[in-house]
């Protein structure tokens, strides 16, 4: 077994300084102060953490693709190869996304993944794949952001029942507009056969959301962006998502999607209700340059998010420790909000109640942050899978 003793750690969602952690590939206790003698003598390697903070691996539920990968178009190998990469960014867990396409390419996709995903769960130090997020086409025109219009569509039950034959059980949630022609009926659709259902891309007024979560919706796909916005007559999707209770909303926090004032005002009506997403496509971890997302070709320049041809964001470039920063530097988030913004809110989020979190008999997910709160290391099942420091040795040898 594997004992850590860290300056600040996070224990039951709260910040622990200092803490200790003793695993193999699950946890086995933990502890707040310094850990004691019995627990030293139970490890067979004692290591002191001595900067940053010890949290739980990230979990990130809406990825489209990273390392020059869309997952839309990703080989067997290319997908594997991103899971393989992920813990360099503290991720641990993430959500593939799918975005809108042709259902029977949407189909395709999701029985792929499921042929794939006895490779993945076995692939050594690689992220855990937690089933597949659908974004479409059951969206709204008027907000469709980089989704395809022509694609668009209402949902059909026929459609539906596809999709989810299709998936074969690794549809984990799928995002629609609410205000569409059978779209609460489709909720309780895709509900009962055990799928959880976001709203997204909507013009939805504040009552059809509502309308929504008691047909059973239970997260807003990227807050503020591509939905109807809250104005003080008409409280819209934002308003009516911020203040149901049944509803986790998801929050790009890149700087350039949201505003840091507006990230705050999220964290401040929503608390506990916020999880952070990348929503990143192939640019990230990759240089500036072209990149595609479902067939669309993206530009990305330095500094800023990937863009299509007409000028629509698409995506993010964003890794999930680089969100944390930007929550806790630049939008006065607290820090312990913000961490379990990316671990305990997602993965419960998705019913996922045994990761994104240090407790007893849960899974040896770890990530060590910086100071920076950049990833250092990165544990999976109890395995280190990634660390900067092994990273920095090998790229100083190469040189």
């Amino acid at each position: 077994m594997q004992l850590l003793a860290a300056q600040m750690i996070v224990l039951s969602r709260r910040l622990v300084r200092p803490g200790w952690i003793l695993f193999d590939e699950v946890v086995r206790e933990v502890g707040d102060g310094h850990p004691p003698e019995r627990v030293r003598e139970a490890a067979a390697s004692v290591t002191t953490l001595g900067e940053g903070v010890l949290t739980p691996g990230l979990v990130d539920i809406q990825v489209n693709g990273a390392f020059g990968v869309d997952f839309a178009a990703a080989t067997d190998d290319e997908f594997v190869r991103v899971a393989e990469q992920m813990p360099s960014t503290g991720v641990t867990a993430f959500v593939p996304t799918f975005i809108t396409a042709p259902v029977e390419d949407m189909a395709d996709c999701l029985a792929t993944y499921g042929s794939l995903r006895p490779r993945l769960d076995a692939a050594p130090g690689a992220a855990r794949t937690l089933g597949i997020h659908l974004e479409g086409p059951f969206l709204a025109e008027r907000r469709r952001g980089a989704h395809r219009a022509d694609l668009l569509s209402d949902p059909d039950p026929a459609l539906i029942e596809d999709l989810l034959t299709a998936a074969g059980g690794c549809l984990t949630y799928m995002t629609l507009a609410p205000e569409r022609a059978g779209a609460i009926a489709a909720i309780r659709q895709l509900t009962s056969a055990g799928v959880r259902v976001a709203l997204g891309h909507t013009d939805a007024d504040a009552p059809t959301v509502r309308a929504a979560a008691d047909a059973g919706a239970t997260l807003v796909t990227h807050l503020y962006n591509a939905q109807r916005p809250m104005r003080h007559r008409d409280p819209g999707t934002v308003g009516a998502a911020l203040t149901d209770p049944r509803l986790t909303c998801g929050l790009i926090v890149d700087l350039h999607h949201v505003a840091p004032i507006a990230v705050e005002i999220a964290f401040r009506a929503a608390a506990g209700a916020i999880a952070l997403v990348t929503d990143a496509v192939a640019a990230m971890g990759m240089p500036a340059g072209s990149y595609q997302l479902g067939g669309d070709r993206l530009e990305i320049a330095p500094g800023l998010p990937p863009r299509r041809a007409d000028g629509a964001i698409a995506g993010s470039a964003l890794r999930m420790d680089e969100a944390i920063a930007n929550a806790v530097l630049h939008c006065g988030v607290d820090l312990g909000a913000a961490i379990n913004a990316a671990t305990q809110i997602p993965a419960s989020a998705i019913g996922r109640n045994d990761l994104g979190r240090l407790a007893p008999g849960a899974p040896a997910d770890l990530a060590w942050l910086g100071d920076d709160l950049i990833a250092r290391t990165t544990w999976v099942g109890g395995q280190r899978a990634w660390s900067r420091d092994h990273e920095d040795a090998s790229a100083g040898a190469r040189r």
